[in-house]
């Protein structure tokens, strides 16, 4: 089994978990922001349907 040659200092670790927390709350924030708009009925966006898939391939 691999294991490293030397410890990570707590720096480049806590490095590294901000970068993921950071990612992962940016991606929150889009969820949520996206979940608005489409609750509001507010969108001008156009989600495909199982109809509209039916009617392309034909």
């Amino acid at each position: 089994m691999a294991v490293p040659k030397k410890k990570t200092s707590n720096s480049k670790r806590d490095k590294r978990r901000a970068t993921w927390r950071h990612k992962a709350a940016i991606q929150a924030q889009k969820a949520l922001s996206l979940g608005k708009a489409i609750l509001s009925e507010r969108t001008t966006f156009i989600y495909p349907t199982a109809e509209d898939d039916t009617e392309e391939e034909e």
